[in-house]
């Protein structure tokens, strides 16, 4: 059952225009960080692509059941049935399963906080928090404490995991004549639910197996699993079921390991099912895609932010009267996004001119479109403020 408590603050002008000079700093560290991690993004997005075009041309098909000593140090693709001499073990929980990779998942149930602040700017520049602290009793995979919460009155948590979260591989996988490194089988994430039954319960260790018992394909931990209290412990499991698997890597006698390209990235790629290469590298040359603009939009938003703290003096300095301080903060938001699109456009375009000029040329040209895009805002912003 959820409960929540409401606490309202005020901040005075003053008080917030020190509080916005102290930002001044953080934005001159996030600009030059965002920059440097949108240079390096790029010649790690290059790297990669490099690195997939020069796999993709010297990958060799090769049969999984047998082991052919002419492609030691070659860079391999391999299909086949992959099959455990040794079932995975959870060792902690003497559960054993048919599988490739066992994963334990262990939660606690415990009283969470969670936070939401509205602010409103009062005349004369002040600034009023109403800050509703919402409390919820809910799962969690690790314990959280309850003494920093703003009412720990009620809301005490207690308890501790068993053993926590963890992975089982098991020993002796391999595919055909080729025996899969531990490395690689630790990348496999196509898991299953494996529910528990009496007789793994049966096979737990004393000291656990007086405190658990099977509700819902987990063990639990606690005294009425259809009503859990704080401090209840649930365990549950997944496999990777033994199947047909493709690998893309270097061949080092019967085993694998990454190959190393020119380009300088390690390849090496583990798929369920039967995959081709090709399909392969278009996926991670797909994953690199997407990696990249995940970071280009990590720099762009830091950049802004950083902007936006340099100028945010401004806008609380208008906060005097709501509407003129509303006012400047959407003007100086808006220019601090047009200059960190700029810049970020610029460092791209710096980053590719060596590599491909005609695209750097083009991204150079929009970098220098938004520089002029942010002074003529800027001058209209001065333009619009004047009686």
């Amino acid at each position: 059952m959820a409960d929540s408590y409401t606490e309202t603050t005020s901040q005075g002008w003053l008080s917030r225009i020190a509080g916005s000079i102290k930002g001044i700093v953080v934005g001159l560290i996030l600009i030059p960080l965002s920059i440097v991690l949108l240079w390096w993004n790029e010649g790690r997005a290059l790297t990669t692509a490099k690195s997939l075009e020069q796999g993709a041309a010297a990958v060799v098909e090769v049969a999984a059941d047998q082991v052919d000593p002419t492609n030691r140090q070659k860079l391999v693709h391999v299909t086949g049935e992959a099959v455990a001499k040794v079932p995975a073990i959870d060792p902690h929980y003497g559960l054993r399963a048919p599988a490739l990779r066992l994963s334990r998942v262990e939660e606690i149930y415990q009283w969470e906080e969670t936070t939401q602040a509205e602010k409103k700017q009062k005349l004369g520049g002040s600034e009023e928090t109403t800050t509703t602290y919402s409390y919820a009793k809910q799962w969690n995979s690790q314990p959280v404490s309850s003494a920093h919460f703003k009412v720990p009155e009620g809301h005490a948590n207690a308890g501790a995991l068993i053993a926590g979260s963890q992975s089982f591989n098991a020993e002796g996988v391999t595919l055909g004549a080729f025996q899969v490194p531990d490395s690689f089988v630790s990348r496999l994430d196509h898991a299953v639910s494996y529910p528990v039954a009496e007789e793994d319960l049966a096979a737990l260790p004393a000291d656990l197996k007086a405190k658990a018992r099977v509700h819902a394909g987990t063990f639990y931990f606690g005294a009425k699993p259809e009503a859990p209290e704080i401090g209840d412990v649930r365990s549950s499991f997944k496999i990777v079921k033994p199947g047909t698997l493709s690998i893309v890597a270097a061949q080092m006698g019967d085993t694998f390991e990454p190959f190393r390209t020119k380009a300088g990235d390690p390849i090496s790629f583990i798929e369920d099912g039967a995959v081709s290469a090709a399909a392969m590298f278009r996926k991670a040359a797909k994953a690199n895609e997407v990696l990249t603009w995940a970071m280009r939009l990590v720099g762009f938003l830091a950049m802004a932010c950083g902007f936006m703290a340099l100028v945010r003096p401004l806008s609380v300095l208008g906060s005097v009267v709501p509407f003129l301080g509303d006012l400047v903060g959407i003007g100086t938001g808006l220019i601090s996004f047009v200059l960190a699109g700029a810049i970020s456009l610029l460092v791209i375009a710096m980053a590719w001119f060596a590599v491909r000029p005609l695209l750097g040329i083009g991204l150079l040209a929009l970098a220098l479109g938004g520089f002029v895009g942010a002074r003529q805002l800027a001058a209209s912003k001065k333009t619009a403020a004047r009686p």
